[in-house]
């Protein structure tokens, strides 16, 4: 079907999703902003993924290494929402995903990955912060759990850090602009399970409603785009969006 591989703008109108922490809770990863949110229970976890504390403190990077080893991201498996997502784009919709979440899930629920804007990386690779080589994150973790409490790049020796966006670190400058090309693009805007809160990729819900798209949030908390959404479900995501998307499929 050529419209679902084209452009965004082109063809069949297109379905744009921005899906934050709240999506993949029902997958057993906890979110970070929300009431049990992990920097309101644990403020001092947020150093661990804080750029410069991470490049200058050795301890706080030992430290980080032995939670990526304890993420739940290695046990998590896709939900009903995510495989939602992936049932629309199988039945010929046109479907991007924008991600502000880094755990591979919208992939492995069946989503092409060339369909998915990973806006802060993606925690299964690990970058030299020096040299710029990448390897996999599974690599790494075995040499931890070997006794290197924080492995360095085997290429040059410089600092290695999961491949994704720290805080203190911008976005990439090509998968942001690809998103707000899909968010000016797109009929209708899904916010999932994202709190609007994290600048620049909340702007991207405003940005789509600006340019004419529907725009629906599903989050179980307030945002500060609610005002603007045609449609806000507080409802549990994992049994509101299959049922949001059903429309799609019967229309």
């Amino acid at each position: 079907m050529a419209e679902r591989d084209s452009a965004p703008g082109g063809g069949a109108p297109l379905v744009a999703f921005l899906t934050g922490a709240g999506i993949s809770t029902d997958s057993g990863i906890p979110d970070y902003r929300g009431p049990q949110g992990v920097w309101r229970k644990d403020p001092e976890a947020e150093k661990l993924v804080t750029y410069d504390h991470y490049m200058t403190d050795p301890d706080v990077r030992r430290r980080s290494w032995l939670m990526r080893g304890a993420s739940p991201v290695w046990r998590a498996r896709p939900n009903a929402a995510h495989e939602a997502v992936a049932r629309l784009e199988a039945a010929g919709v046109p479907v991007r995903v924008i991600t502000q979440n880094v755990d591979g899930l919208h992939q492995a629920a069946g989503v092409p990955a060339r369909k998915v804007l990973e806006l802060h990386g993606n925690a299964r690779s690990v970058v030299c912060t020096a040299c710029g080589a990448r390897s996999t994150m599974a690599d790494a973790l075995e040499r931890v759990a070997a006794g290197e409490e924080d492995p360095d790049c085997l290429a040059c020796g410089g600092i290695l850090k999961s491949a994704t966006v720290m805080f203190g670190q911008a976005l990439d400058p090509k998968v942001l602009g690809e998103a707000m090309a899909v968010a000016r693009a797109c009929e209708i805007f899904y916010a999932v399970g994202t709190s609007l809160q994290v600048q620049p990729a909340a702007s991207l819900a405003g940005m789509a409603a600006e340019h004419g798209a529907r725009l629906v949030v599903v989050n179980g908390e307030p945002t500060p785009y609610d005002a603007l959404a045609d449609e806000v479900v507080r409802d549990p995501i994992g049994t509101a969006l299959p049922r949001l998307l059903a429309r799609h499929m019967t229309a």
